[in-house]
């Protein structure tokens, strides 16, 4: 199973999840606080909401949620063959989930893509539920770390 992950900024979650829990018609998969996620089987999409208030409406980034780490693995090798650098980040905890994943660098507008699985469920944000910034890399700008601040 494959399915793309669009985040989302969102300025208030709760009305957020109000309006894709209509628009969809199912539940969240998941919610935390300034987090909710839904699992939507059709059209094939892995919705996630970040609360992120003067940010509503924009994108914080954008993924592909595969079955598995040998997925994740395939799809890295076949990048790096089209001459795609990428950013692992594996056994890595991010958006309330145990990660295996890489985000893909070179983008041509510089959109941030993540190709992942989760490996589990996690009560916490990150490793360090101190750490905001688990989806950024140590190349990330001042704002790109800001940006995805409450990412995935």
């Amino acid at each position: 199973m494959s399915r793309v992950q669009l985040a989302l900024n969102v300025d208030d979650l709760a009305t957020s999840v109000a309006f894709y829990r209509t628009l969809f018609g199912v539940e969240p998969a998941k919610t935390r606080p300034g987090y909710a996620n839904f699992a939507v089987t059709e059209p094939p999409l892995k919705l996630v909401l970040i609360e992120n208030p003067g940010q509503g409406g924009s994108v914080n980034h954008l993924g592909v949620e595969v079955a598995d780490t040998a997925t994740v693995e395939a799809t890295q090798a076949r990048l790096a063959a089209e001459g795609l650098a990428s950013t692992d980040e594996r056994d890595t905890t991010c958006c309330y989930a145990k990660q295996d994943k890489f985000w893909v660098e070179g983008a041509p507008d510089a959109e941030r893509w993540e190709i992942y699985t989760v490996l589990e469920d996690s009560e916490t944000f990150s490793a360090d539920s101190g750490e905001e910034s688990c989806c950024t890399d140590d190349t990330a700008t001042e704002t790109e770390t800001a940006r995805a601040a409450a990412c995935c």
